[in-house]
């Protein structure tokens, strides 16, 4: 079992920066690909970005070259760092973890986290 608690967001002007953090649960962490969602209303939750147990990294086209994920596995945490904010970059944040990387990658892992509110004003 793996809860996964985010923290970070907020409000922030385009071009400006925010770090999210997602802290993990249980001893087993370093086992896990972990990653980031987002969701805006009406709309399906969409892939950001995934860390595998060995730092293989996979990003959203849209988000290269601006966001960079990240873990620390002594810390039992994952985070996201977001720079050069869009205001497309406005939604709530989730963070995942699931042991195999297909699940997490189609957006079906077996742990979510609460979410974490980023808007980005223009």
């Amino acid at each position: 079992q793996v809860q996964l608690a985010e923290s970070g967001g907020g409000l922030m002007q385009a071009g400006g920066s925010l770090r999210l953090s997602c802290a993990a649960s249980g001893r087993t962490f370093s086992t896990y690909v972990v990653g980031w969602f987002r969701q805006t209303p009406g709309k399906e939750r969409e892939f950001v970005a995934a860390v595998t147990r060995t730092s293989g990294i996979d990003y959203q086209d849209s988000v290269k070259g601006r966001f960079i994920i990240s873990r620390d596995n002594a810390k039992n945490t994952v985070y996201l760092q977001m720079n050069s904010l869009k205001p497309e970059d406005t939604a709530v944040y989730y963070c995942a973890a699931d042991p195999h990387w297909g699940d997490l990658r189609r957006g079906r892992p077996d742990y979510w986290g609460q979410g974490t509110q980023v808007t980005c004003s223009s």
